[in-house]
């Protein structure tokens, strides 16, 4: 199967495909400015790998949580590019490729819980309890440190994630990145059921900036 994976749900525009048996993979950490970069990234990565875009017969994209507006860029892209070459989309959602990516680091043999997390405002973080096995153990949500310090001790869990430092248990910690993996969400990619996983943001929180209602300009 011949796959393209997008992500821009935070710093970094990355790209990656998988075809024929080889594996291609960009990052690049930008910040901001993901609309400007990521079609110039599909297509300088097909072009390393030799493949028409109408080769592409799944996609991969980042869900979130994440920047609103990086969500927006990325998903749109493979939506857009899905309808056009009318091939399935896969949602990933972030905190599972952050546990997907510890779970592969991991020694063979741990079963222990994987607890996803990333940094949010203030004292809060997003977060979600996976299995070993990468089995949802709950819904992603937006708590306190407190919320998710409590969870990891209740639940015996290793930590996974940029916010993962912040419960201060560096012992549980298997990696502390905040984008996702590209290569994994590859993998993610090829394994999920699309019909399971849809190309829908998950935001977990009200967007920062909201409309002026009581200042628009009456018409005349």
């Amino acid at each position: 199967m011949t796959l393209l994976a997008i992500d821009t749900a935070l710093e970094n525009c990355s790209v990656g495909l998988s075809a024929g048996g080889a594996v291609f993979l960009r990052a690049e950490t930008i910040g901001k400015g993901h609309a400007e970069r990521l079609m110039p990234e599909i297509a300088a990565l097909l072009a390393e790998a030799g493949v028409a875009i109408s080769a592409i017969q799944r996609i991969a994209v980042s869900v979130g949580p994440g920047s609103f507006t990086g969500l927006r860029v990325g998903i749109a892209a493979a939506r857009g590019l899905a309808l056009v070459h009318r091939v399935p989309v896969v949602g990933v959602g972030t905190l599972l490729s952050h546990a997907a990516l510890a779970a592969s680091l991991r020694p063979a043999g741990n079963d222990r819980p994987i607890l996803a997390l990333l940094p949010a405002r203030g004292d809060e973080l997003y977060g979600q309890l996976f299995s070993a096995k990468l089995e949802p153990a709950g819904e992603a949500v937006l708590a306190s440190i407190g919320h998710f310090a409590a969870l990891a001790d209740e639940s015996d869990a290793d930590l996974a994630g940029a916010g993962a430092i912040r419960l201060e248990r560096p012992d549980r910690v298997i990696h502390d990145r905040s984008a996702p993996d590209i290569a994994t969400l590859l993998s993610l990619g090829a394994s999920l059921d699309p019909a399971d996983h849809p190309p829908k943001p998950l935001y977990l929180k009200p967007p920062d900036a909201k409309p002026q209602l009581h200042k628009g300009i009456a018409r005349q």
